[in-house]
């Protein structure tokens, strides 16, 4: 599944980094506790989050997330989404809660951080 099928399946919206939708994430993480992003999430991940400021994009670099998704209708600032664009990291919006989107994405076959 690549990025540019989730911005489907979740009706998101890109916000930065269209160029990098074919990346294909091979797990996905939701959490809005950044410690557990750098905790638990693997490599090559889309991290799906509430929370909007520059620490959600530098702790996707540092975990090396291919692509982060607001959920809830939760748009980063500005700042936040400069830092991604130089970052290469995709953002993308969406207005589904985050339970639903994590669901989705795992019933399309999209698994967690901990089945790998």
């Amino acid at each position: 599944m690549t990025l540019r099928e989730i911005k489907e399946i979740l009706q998101a919206e890109v916000l930065t980094g269209e160029e990098f939708l074919d990346r294909e994430p091979s797990s996905a993480c939701g959490s809005d506790l950044l410690s557990d992003v750098l905790a638990f999430t693997k490599e090559n991940s889309v991290l799906l989050t509430g929370l909007t400021n520059s620490q959600v994009i530098r702790t996707a670099e540092m975990s090396d997330i291919i692509g982060v998704i607001f959920v809830r209708g939760k748009r980063p600032d500005n700042y936040a989404i400069e830092l991604a664009t130089i970052k290469k990291i995709p953002l993308l919006a969406t207005r589904l809660p985050m339970y639903e989107s994590c669901g989705r994405l795992y019933l399309r076959g999209l698994r967690g951080c901990s089945e790998l």
